[in-house]
């Protein structure tokens, strides 16, 4: 048995998300597994880095798959690119070493979230940002990502309840704007179940000043939901990079 990595782009916008569902074909998970199982004769099964939730993008997600034996890489990539509908595509696929799992030998993961202030949305832009048209004061936002570095629990910033461990570490926030165009990234261990969605729509909020950037860290201390800010679409947000331990 052989161990493959593949790296995955796709536009979320027509897919409710990357993990198969049992009442809907509309998953990147589901049509990747199809494709590769038609190529290689093989029942496969794929492991995602992580879920990422129906709309949300993918420039760099990655999957995990074991396959009976060793499968011309170059090969097989353009074979299931060809059958892939034009949002979605494998960019690369290495063979690793058994025992990799996308997810569990994940060490960090980077996220970002591309919000447009312009008074009109970008035509060309609008499945990739959020239309927020309100001056944001970045500055404020910056100091209110301060407090959010660090490791946390941050129950306060999910909208699932029966996670068994909130704790995160987030080693970096960078808040950069011009033209228009406000950009927030995120570097991380890992992340809750919409957390970033909601860190960026708690950013908004101090960014418009409807909060204070302290407010952002009496949210980890309360660990309650409704002391953080607003659920940010899914349609600015782009998981970026899975990072892996070189070793």
């Amino acid at each position: 048995m052989r161990t493959y990595k593949l790296t995955v782009a796709y536009d979320g916008t027509g897919y409710q998300g990357w993990q198969k569902q049992t009442n809907t074909d509309r998953t990147i998970q589901g049509i990747l597994e199809n494709i590769i199982t038609e190529e290689t004769g093989y029942s496969a099964e794929m492991n995602g880095s992580g879920r990422t939730d129906a709309g949300v993008h993918a420039s760099g997600q990655t999957a995990s798959v074991v396959l009976p034996g060793r499968v011309d890489e170059e090969t097989l990539i353009r074979r299931i690119n060809e059958k892939l509908p034009a949002d979605i595509r494998v960019l690369d696929m290495l063979l690793v070493k058994n025992g990799f799992h996308a997810r569990k030998s994940a060490v960090g993961k980077v996220y970002e979230y591309h919000i447009d202030t312009r008074e009109r949305p970008d035509v060309f832009r609008r499945r990739y940002c959020y239309h927020f048209p309100e001056h944001l004061d970045l500055e404020a936002m910056r100091e209110a990502a301060s407090y959010l570095i660090g490791t946390h629990e941050f129950a306060g910033y999910t909208d699932k309840k029966d996670e068994k461990s909130t704790k995160r570490t987030i080693y970096d926030i960078i808040i950069s704007g011009q033209g228009g165009r406000v950009d927030i990234r995120y570097e991380g261990t890992g992340f809750l179940y919409h957390m970033v969605r909601i860190l960026t729509g708690t950013l908004l909020e101090v960014g418009t000043h409807r909060r204070t950037p302290r407010s952002a860290e009496a949210a980890l201390k309360s660990k309650d939901r409704r002391e953080a800010g607003f659920l940010a679409p899914a349609c600015g947000l782009f998981l970026k990079e899975v990072r892996y331990d070189k070793n």
